[in-house]
């Protein structure tokens, strides 16, 4: 009895320890699962948080840098004007009023000229400034006593560098009152001498805005620093603009840590570090904003990183108390599908936010304020672009120049990103091509060499190009494998031809046609006709045709064109993008034109042949004597211009002289292939002066000025193109 009551004991016992043993062994390994998961979770939290806040600086600085591109544009689009009234300088309290009416994000400008550079302003700087509350532009001088503008920052740094320059952040007590940064350039003299400094100053208080609203978590925050230290924004308000990070950091007792991070914002670096500071860790995330020295970071204290994560572990371990295996087995579970969740949700949210920002650029590069040209009465204008996904590969565009329509419409072979890439880079090439020429069939060709180079994944654009006269009503077109528009109920006539990106060297060839009064073009791109509704019917280009001519108002028929399309697909998806574009054309083209040539060798002894091709168009147009003398007196300048010195001496060029006789106009366009000019540039001559004291130069293109209603210079396939119309 007692031998079996042993031997129970001792199987018990061993039953115990092996019990013990598996619960110990499950203890174990459910604590290092634990361990494993927590490790783990805190990987996936920092790397979720890095995402974040790297997209946060990302977008923030995508902000700023729009608001320092429209300062830095402002400035710069400026200079020539600046250049032009140095001669004037009691003119060039025009200028920052300028700057200022035309930029909403600049809140003053001054133009200060060099002490010395005019001996009737030895200081001179107007300085002009938006009034917050009415909105009205105030000018001021900062050429004070209390106000040494020629030591400020602003001012001695562009002299410094001979470019353009951010200041550092301060308070403008003498200017605009406010806390603001100046983006400051030189501007140079005709002999390339800095005259004066041109400034745009924009305030910081949108800055403070825009990195408050950043939330990675509740006790999260920004700051931003300057490029020598000075902190611009941060939620502690007495340390803005009153502490520098360096001094900042000497004064605590966590200096070495402090210092660290500074050293790496300072010196313009992007990533994350690690810093302890008062006895607790923070992960700081930094990045460096380009042009201005500023370097913005994002703070967040790691407890509230993984506070979410602690709390996961304390009802772990409880759970481990009610039951070892079963907590293995859902622990198990739980960490592997949290780790997939969490790592699924980082990356949707990634591409979610990076697909919402490229359809924002893609929406920002079209035109989409309507009406267009709200100044002008011959147009009515009309489009809309909708893209299947978040981004597509359907473009339009559409501006004026030289009082000629140019337009465009287009659709990539493709969608999403690669076709929205591409769609961006056929817009840019026809802002960029179009801007010098004016043949649509040469545009086209040059728009398929560029994108036939180097296109690996072989993809091609069907595109439309015109180029519509407003005066004449003459379109001029080259199609490159698009849709056929409808002009008013039938279809535009058009050659085929390749799309673009197909091979390099292509001949694309260009047809025209007459528009009339009340003409309606209308574009498209196939993701209209073959809109497809539940039954994978298309909507067709019968119920397209059906409704042109319906309505005379270009945003009317475009509407009822889109909610026809609506109607028909109805709940069904959207399976390709869909563009239209509407130009409706109002104006009574004047048709009776005609056309005089004269070409003439650079020799001052041909000159007379102008007077008499002047005698015979005046005599045509049966003009007034005095009317012809001003017009020969105005073409003889300019062509004797060229022919002094467009050439070099001794050369053998042409001119060619082009009279276009309109019903109310006469335009004269003179052309050579000389060494670019730009007669419109030079400075206006100050005939208040005497001849001894007016410098040499600019009193022939004065009086050409004076003479005619309108001059314009271009640089066309490598030849000066002088435009002068007079109206008759």
């Amino acid at each position: 009895m007692k031998t079996k009551e042993i031997t129970e004991k001792k199987m018990m016992g061993k039953s115990t320890r092996a019990g013990l043993l598996v619960v110990i062994v499950a203890i174990i390994t459910l604590e290092a699962t634990s361990l494993i998961q927590y490790y783990y979770s805190q990987r996936g939290i920092k790397q979720e948080a890095s995402l974040r806040a790297q997209s946060e600086l990302r977008s923030a600085e995508n902000e700023i840098m729009g608001i320092v591109d429209q300062a830095e544009g402002a400035v710069r689009n400026s200079l020539w004007v600046a250049e032009w009234c140095l001669d004037n300088p009691d003119s060039l309290v025009r200028v920052p009023q300028r700057v200022v009416e035309n930029n909403p994000v600049v809140v003053g400008s001054t133009i200060a000229l060099v002490p010395g550079y005019s001996k009737k302003h030895p200081l001179y700087a107007p300085y002009a400034t938006r009034n917050s509350e009415t909105g009205e532009i105030q000018t001021l001088s900062l050429a004070t006593d209390d106000y040494d503008y020629p030591s400020q920052e602003w001012f001695t740094k562009p002299l410094e560098l001979h470019d353009g320059y951010w200041s550092e952040p301060y308070y403008d007590e003498g200017g605009g009152n406010i806390l603001m940064t100046t983006f400051s350039m030189p501007v140079m003299d005709r002999n390339g001498k800095v005259a004066a400094i041109l400034t745009a100053d924009i305030s910081l208080q949108w800055l403070t805005e825009l990195m408050g609203s950043i939330e990675v978590y509740p006790n999260a925050f920004s700051t931003v620093v300057s490029r020598n230290g000075q902190i611009m924004v941060c939620p502690v308000e007495s340390l803005v603009m009153n502490k520098n990070v360096l001094q900042f950091a000497a004064e605590s007792s966590d200096s070495d840590a402090l210092s660290s991070i500074n050293e790496a914002m300072l010196s313009g670096q992007e990533g994350e570090m690690e810093v302890r500071y008062k006895g607790e860790e923070n992960r700081i995330y930094f990045a460096p904003v380009e042009r201005t020295g500023w370097s913005l970071s994002i703070v967040v204290p790691e407890k509230e990183m993984f506070a979410g994560v602690r709390k996961v572990g304390r009802l772990v371990t409880i759970l481990q108390l009610l039951g070892v295996v079963m907590i293995v087995i859902i622990l198990r579970v739980i960490a592997k599908n949290q780790m997939k969740y969490k790592k699924l949700a980082t990356q949707k949210e990634l591409i979610q936010n990076e697909l919402r920002i490229g359809h924002e650029i893609q929406m920002s590069m079209i035109p989409k304020t309507f009406p267009a040209f709200p100044e002008r009465t011959d147009l009515d204008f009309a489009a809309t672009l909708i893209p299947a996904k978040e981004v597509g590969g359907d473009l339009y565009d559409f501006y004026i120049r030289d009082e000629k329509l140019f337009f465009c419409i287009g659709d990539v072979s493709g969608k999403g990103v690669p076709a929205a890439l591409v769609m961006s880079v056929t817009q840019s090439l026809f802002r960029a091509i179009s801007a010098h020429e004016t043949n649509p069939s040469k545009i086209v060709i040059s728009m398929n060499n560029s994108m036939s180079e180097n296109n690996e994944s072989n993809m091609f654009i069907t595109f439309f190009c015109g180029i519509l006269d407003l005066t004449t009503g003459l379109l001029r077109y080259c199609n490159a494998g698009h849709n056929p528009p409808m002009l008013n109920t039938e279809k535009l006539p058009v050659l085929p031809n390749f799309p673009l990106g197909v091979m390099p060297g292509m001949v694309f060839q260009e047809q025209e046609t007459r528009l009339g009064y009340d003409d309606t073009l209308f574009l498209y791109t196939d993701g209209l006709t073959e809109a497809e509704n539940a039954s994978s019917e298309q909507f067709g280009e019968e119920r397209m045709e059906a409704f042109l001519g319906t309505k005379r108002n270009a945003q009317a028929l475009l509407d009822a064109m889109q909610e026809a399309v609506d109607c028909f697909v109805s709940d069904a998806p959207q399976s390709d993008d869909l563009t239209v574009l509407v130009i409706h054309y109002m104006a009574h083209p004047a048709t009776e034109q005609q056309e005089r040539h004269l070409i003439l060798h650079n020799d001052i002894q041909q000159i007379p042949q102008l007077a008499e091709f002047v005698e015979t168009i005046a005599e045509e147009k049966q003009l007034d004597q005095s009317l012809a003398m001003s017009l020969n007196l105005a073409l003889e300048e300019a062509v004797t211009n060229v022919i002094l010195y467009a050439y070099p001496k001794g050369a053998d060029g042409l001119v060619d002289v082009e009279a276009i006789l309109k019903p109310h106009s006469l335009e004269f366009i003179i052309t050579d292939s000389g060494v670019p000019f730009d007669p419109t540039a030079v400075p206006e001559a100050d005939v208040t002066l005497s001849a001894d004291e007016r410098p040499i130069g600019g009193l022939g293109i004065y009086l050409v000025n004076k003479l005619m209603d309108e001059l314009h210079y271009q640089r066309i396939d490598d030849k000066n193109v002088l435009s002068m119309k007079k109206n008759i």
